[in-house]
């Protein structure tokens, strides 16, 4: 199955493509672990996304696609892949419809994890991390440590990242809303889009997931 995971900040996609590629036999690919390896491989798009993360800007769509692309082509990805992060706004979905169809391939699936804003929020707002190791991670709400602000695993002081601040939060759900959630609509015009609750045990949600994208194999 060839599919692209989409959602909200705080709905979990890395946890649920993680699944769901085991799940199914197929690669899952990031956009996070595609700058990464581009950069560490020195290639010449890692070198061109590199120059521009250095420097503050934002990497253009054209070095995003390209990374994308070479990816898709690796043999491991022959049989389907799961994509996360890409594409991230309506250019790259239609330069990503254009890539495929050279191919003569389609996507099978759009899956959209749906989590209400203000559950948004209280999912990164309320992560706290450990100052000595930041895998540590505990949650006011749903992960609590043993004593308030004090890691259960080494002591260590519990605290809340800048990146996790509720401003912080919002103004990341306004860049969804701007440039990422257009793409749904993208999709719906194709008929790929099946919206799932991203709320309650990943299991659960993996559960919904693998039935919602069942139903879409059966069609």
């Amino acid at each position: 199955m060839r599919i692209v995971l989409v959602g909200p900040p705080g709905a979990g996609k890395g946890t649920q493509a993680a699944f769901l590629a085991k799940n199914l036999s197929i690669p899952h690919i990031s956009t996070g672990d595609l700058f990464r390896a581009n950069i560490s491989q020195g290639t010449e798009l890692g070198k061109q996304a590199k120059a521009y993360m250095d420097a503050g800007n934002l990497v253009p769509d054209e070095v995003t696609i390209g990374m994308a692309k070479d990816r898709m082509e690796q043999p491991d990805a022959e049989r389907g892949f799961l994509l996360d992060g890409f594409p991230r706004n309506v250019a790259q979905a239609e330069a990503l419809d254009a890539m495929l169809e050279a191919e003569g391939m389609q996507l099978d699936a759009v899956l959209d994890l749906e989590v209400p804003e203000d559950e948004v929020v209280k999912r990164i707002a309320g992560r706290r991390i450990c100052r000595n190791d930041s895998a540590h991670v505990f949650h006011v709400t749903y992960s609590k440590p043993k004593t308030e602000g004090v890691c259960d695993i080494c002591g260590g002081e519990l605290y809340q990242r800048e990146d996790d601040s509720e401003e912080t939060v919002r103004k990341r759900l306004e860049v969804y809303h701007t440039q990422t959630e257009p793409i749904i609509d993208h999709y719906k015009g194709q008929g790929l889009v099946v919206t799932i609750s991203a709320l309650g045990k990943v299991s659960d949600v993996t559960e919904r997931a693998m039935e919602a994208l069942r139903g879409e194999r059966a069609a």
